[in-house]
């Protein structure tokens, strides 16, 4: 395949970071957008950094598809939550000018962003998840149960509290945004790396969060699990998830046959290199299946017992009038 200028948007979180380092080491134009102009991957070298509106500003439509006329932009990845909604009502638009977008459909979109949505989902396909209430149904948890509150939408770790009781959980829940409330599970945390193609067949890459900072596992190994790679797939298949994806859980303490799902984002997770380290072309076979190619899953296996560490260092330092301001 020749190098396709593709548009990654959201690069100021570290999926949108790394797929766009990730395309230019496999030699593709990379135009980098993010809404904050000190975005660290609108720094990055040998791309196109472009500042964009917000993905819930009313001019951020127009402003894309003037990017991608402007740039010849052959396709678009989203590299954080907020960008899907637009995405998916600008993909006629977009399939007008030539701009490829590879999501799922509508549903299966509003159903990944919407955590209890989720919930819902999956506990009709029989597949475990975390016990989960709004604000108005605090008063029918358990009283022994621990509980995680968090908004129903939303990436990262923003805004999770873990606490022991309803009376906590009520007071959390008139502090965090559109909040709802889970158990608290304990176990093996885990991130699978996935790609499903346009027949629905999946390939999992299964990696252990080792070490888990702000919603990011900065320490994490890969692993082979048949059980856990399967409970993966039928996740997959509950919410008709295509493309680039990553489903989290956990394996719970004592309970290894209970397998539970606790999210699956509808993007690259955030420490995806890990599974290219171990041996996947994750984003390479990604990009065949975004234009229209085969994907060749004999390239997605992957070796167990490979880890990856993260940590924070200084980019860039210079003048705020180099930036690329809108």
């Amino acid at each position: 395949m020749k190098p396709k200028r593709i548009l990654v948007t959201g690069v100021g979180a570290n999926p949108g970071f790394d797929l766009a380092r990730s395309l230019l080491r496999l030699g593709h134009e990379v135009i980098c957008t993010d809404a904050h102009p000190l975005a660290p991957g609108l720094l990055l070298p040998s791309t196109t950094p472009q500042v964009t509106p917000r993905a819930d500003d009313p001019g951020y439509p127009a402003a894309m598809t003037s990017l991608c006329k402007e740039l010849s932009v052959e396709a678009i990845a989203a590299g954080i939550e907020n960008d899907l909604p637009p995405l998916l009502e600008m993909r006629d638009d977009l399939a007008a000018l030539g701009v490829k977008v590879w999501l799922p459909d509508a549903a299966s979109v509003e159903t990944c962003l919407d955590k209890a949505a989720f919930h819902d989902a999956l506990t009709a396909h029989g597949i475990p998840t975390p016990r989960t209430f709004l604000p108005e149904e605090v008063d029918a948890t358990p009283a022994s149960l621990e509980l995680v509150v968090k908004p129903r939408r939303g990436h990262g770790a923003q805004n999770v509290y873990f606490c022991h009781s309803r009376e906590q959980a009520r007071v959390l829940c008139e502090l965090v945004p559109d909040a709802m409330v889970q158990e608290r599970i304990y176990g093996s945390e885990f991130t699978a790396d996935c790609l499903v193609d346009r027949a629905g067949g999946a390939s999992v890459i299964l990696r252990h969060r080792d070490l888990v900072k702000a919603g990011l596992a900065v320490v994490a190994s890969t692993f082979h699990d048949t059980a856990v790679s399967d409970r993966v797939k039928e996740t997959l298949r509950a919410v008709g998830a295509a493309g680039l994806c990553c489903v989290q859980g956990f394996i719970p303490d004592g309970e290894p046959s209970r397998i539970t799902i606790t999210e699956l984002n509808v993007r690259v997770a955030g420490g995806f290199a890990l599974a290219e380290a171990a041996g996947a072309d994750l984003v390479g076979q990604w990009v065949s299946g975004l234009f229209g190619l085969p994907v060749d899953h004999d390239r997605l296996t992957y070796r167990p017992g490979v880890f990856l560490t993260k940590y924070v260092e200084t980019l860039a330092t210079g003048d705020v009038d180099t930036l690329p301001l809108p």
